[in-house]
């Protein structure tokens, strides 16, 4: 979960964070109008070959926001069957475990202010079944329309609960959302490498606030994706981008936010590398928010093309 550090006293102010946090951290699933939201059945699809990455072990893994901002935190869980995901469950609730997606003012506030006139009614379903349809392979999440923030929040929280179904963990994950950030140093690396390349991000706290921020994709020798000619000339000749500016840009704005990935910009050609990145990046705010310093080790699953 982001860290939501600006909220102020002030009933316009409360109301611009209100709505604006529907397409932030707190905020996911639902199914109808008139009845609770309930686990998803994953969709019958056909499942991409799994090339690398530790096996999803059986059991009903759970996640679930400590802390309530504006009215509401976020309930995920996910349920594994012979090593396949067969039931999700995602929602966005109240102290009465009523859904956002039954919040009928809270729906009209957003159409009636937000640019994206879309309100937890249309973006929770969405997300949810998305979810169910995309099971453990966070990255085949479609982020909603006029709700990126809580699309790659959705993103973040499958990362987690796939990393704790792979060790067979199904003690509840618990986020510390909203809270201030402990100093230390963070670090998060992928072990398995994609078309020759993993991730790594490090991210540095001093007196509550991110002072350094280091990402990359490196290869097997440690050498950036952003010295690969040959993949930079290709990459740009279909995505007008390559690694080269797009991984920069992504660590310069994450830096420059100090740690608020809401501000943090899909690179244009570069979409899914950008929401990877954001993921991963909101999982060391939340390691920072309970003070787990040290390395978050990735058994990250790689699917075949």
């Amino acid at each position: 979960m982001k860290n939501n550090k600006f909220i102020t006293s002030t009933a316009i102010l409360a109301l611009s964070t209100l709505l604006l946090s529907a397409c932030s951290t707190t905020a996911k699933k639902s199914s109808s109008s008139d009845s609770k939201p309930k686990e998803s059945k994953v969709e019958k699809k056909k499942t991409p070959k799994q090339i690398a990455g530790g096996k999803l072990q059986d059991g009903v893994y759970k996640l679930v926001e400590d802390n309530y901002f504006n009215g509401y935190k976020v309930k995920v869980s996910m349920t594994v069957k012979d090593g396949k995901v067969t039931d999700t469950s995602y929602d966005n609730v109240d102290k009465n475990g009523k859904s956002k997606a039954k919040d009928a003012k809270y729906e009209a506030q957003m159409k009636k202010y937000s640019q994206a006139k879309i309100g937890p009614k249309e973006y929770i379903p969405k997300l949810q079944k998305s979810f169910a349809a995309s099971g453990a392979n966070s990255s085949a999440i479609q982020v909603v329309s006029g709700a990126t923030s809580s699309s790659t929040t959705l993103k973040n929280y499958v990362n987690q609960l796939t990393q704790a179904a792979q060790k067979g963990d199904t003690a509840t994950i618990h986020i510390n959302n909203n809270q201030k950030l402990k100093d230390g140093t963070y670090k998060l690396a992928e072990k398995n490498y994609s078309h020759g390349y993993r991730q790594v991000l490090t991210m540095v706290v001093k007196k509550g606030k991110v002072s350094d921020f280091k990402y990359d994709q490196i290869n097997k020798k440690g050498v950036s994706k952003t010295k690969n000619a040959a993949y930079e000339k290709q990459m740009k000749k279909v995505n007008k981008v390559g690694p080269k500016e797009y991984i920069p840009k992504l660590q310069k704005e994450f830096l420059k936010a100090k740690g608020n990935t809401e501000k943090v910009q899909a690179v244009s050609g570069a979409t899914e590398s950008s929401h990877s990145f954001i993921a991963y990046a909101d999982q060391l705010i939340n390691a920072a928010q309970k003070g787990e310093s040290g390395t978050i080790k990735v058994d990250n699953i790689v699917y075949q093309e």
